[in-house]
């Protein structure tokens, strides 16, 4: 089940055996011991901690950079770029974690007095995707070990050298055992860790359909749940005034990562009046994108993270075009070794075809021709998911009216989206609930415990 298929060749490079039930129980038994220790630790003393593991991912960046590019065909500029905004996450909880868990004092009505201390539930399960291997796992663990919750950490399948690589890096910080424990589980053990009564929470990162059956195990256990799941999110043109960084942005919200990001924009929504324009750059600038292997310092397009995403991704394009989508450019799955996919753009797409309330997980753009603001936000919104989005115009009061009525998690006016340690991560509808990153991301799995003294008369 774990095993490293390189998507630039298609070959299987290394295989690794899945856990046992014996090693699932020890993994949790692990976890569950360090509870105690972790929560012992000082906020100081888990900064530091989180400051070593910050370090060790910076002094190994290059051997990191290549297990991802090799195991899901990031290229490799984009895998450096991965491991240092990991090293941002975990610095950025180092030095603000201990302020985040200050207690908060409350003026109550009858007088004496009362705080609200923040403190660790206990061990949680991290279950993380492929797209980003590091950085996904980092939103997850940074704030919580913060917090002094222990970590169990299933990854996906075909990431196992990163997995083991972030175990050891955890390993060699010197964090307490069991605190961070990788483990090859199979959904069934997964399900098993759900309900266990030593684990308290679950975080997913994934696919909506992953997200329903992971909150449907834990709401029936009574378990808090955290889910970020997949986006569509539209970019909308209001104005041509800065008509090449508007196309510069969107090529690159769609092509990053071979396209493979929830957050990326997907769905390009653009005024009558700059239509034809933006659509005939944006052909242009993603025409010239041609795959290449990710492992050469110039390719900026890899390979898809595999021959079954690449097939999946076809078979929604296939789809679209049967149900009357329009081909602006033509691209999709090649005839060649790996998993290789030409950036494609679909215009005409309507509510009726299956594609408009669907994520194209890949380098293939839907297009949409608008007659003013109103019928930008009815598109914008017309959809299930309600990640983030992105508004772009010279007038910024414009944009940010835009802005307001769009349904999503996050909103970014003249910039495409992306992320930062300190800024809140997650969405509405259904992609997902719950936090991650800056300060919010420490509010997920926490006990606010609530301290009272009443005051009492002296004698």
């Amino acid at each position: 089940m774990y095993k490293v298929t390189n998507p630039a060749t298609g070959t299987v490079e290394a295989v690794y055996p899945s856990a046992t039930d014996a090693q699932i129980e020890e993994a949790a038994a692990r976890a569950e011991a360090a509870r105690g220790p972790l929560k012992a630790l000082s906020p100081a003393e888990r900064s530091a901690l989180l400051h070593r593991v910050a370090g060790l991912h910076a002094e190994r960046r290059e051997e990191l950079a290549s297990i991802i590019t090799r195991e899901m065909g990031k290229p490799i500029a984009q895998s450096r770029g991965e491991v240092d905004i990991v090293v941002s996450i975990y610095r950025y909880y180092a030095d603000n974690g201990p302020g985040f868990l200050s207690e908060e004092s409350i003026d109550a009505v009858a007088g004496g007095r009362t705080v609200v201390r923040k403190e660790p539930l206990g061990v949680l399960l991290g279950i993380m995707p492929w797209n980003f291997p590091y950085y996904q796992v980092a939103r997850f663990a940074a704030p919580n070990l913060m917090l002094g919750n222990p970590v169990l950490l299933k990854h996906a399948p075909q990431c196992p050298e990163s997995a083991l690589a972030m175990e050891e890096i955890f390993r060699d910080a010197g964090a307490p055992d069991g605190a961070y424990v990788n483990l090859f589980a199979s959904n069934e053990q997964v399900a098993a860790l759900i309900a266990d009564p030593r684990v308290q929470g679950v975080s997913l990162t994934g696919s909506e359909r992953a997200g329903a059956a992971v909150a449907a195990a834990a709401g029936a256990e009574l378990k808090k749940v955290v889910l970020e799941l997949g986006g569509s999110d539209p970019f909308i043109v209001l104005d041509g005034g800065n008509l090449d960084q508007v196309v510069k942005l969107a090529v690159g919200s769609r092509t990053f990562n071979a396209g493979q990001a929830c957050n990326a924009a997907k769905r390009f929504i653009v005024v009558d009046e700059v239509y034809d324009e933006f659509v005939s750059r944006f052909v242009a600038a993603t025409a010239a994108l041609e795959p290449g292997d990710p492992t050469d310092e110039g390719t900026a397009l890899g390979p898809l993270s595999s021959a079954a995403a690449a097939e999946s991704l076809q078979v929604q394009v296939d789809r679209a075009v049967l149900q009357g989508a329009e081909v602006l450019l033509d691209g999709g799955r090649q005839d060649r070794p790996g998993a290789y996919f030409k950036p494609m753009v679909l215009a005409g797409v309507t509510e009726s075809m299956d594609a408009y309330r669907q994520e194209l997980f890949g380098p293939v753009a839907m297009v949409f021709r608008v007659r003013d603001e109103d019928e930008a936000v009815r598109v914008a919104n017309g959809t299930p998911f309600g990640l983030g989005a992105s508004v772009h115009s010279v007038d910024e009061d414009r944009a940010a009216l835009v802005a307001d009525r769009i349904e999503a998690g996050m909103v970014h006016i003249n910039e495409a989206g992306g992320s930062s340690a300190e800024l809140p991560f997650g969405g509405v509808k259904r992609s997902g609930v719950g936090r991650e990153l800056g300060r919010y991301g420490m509010d997920e799995f926490v006990n606010r415990k609530l301290v009272r003294v009443r005051e009492t008369a002296r004698a």
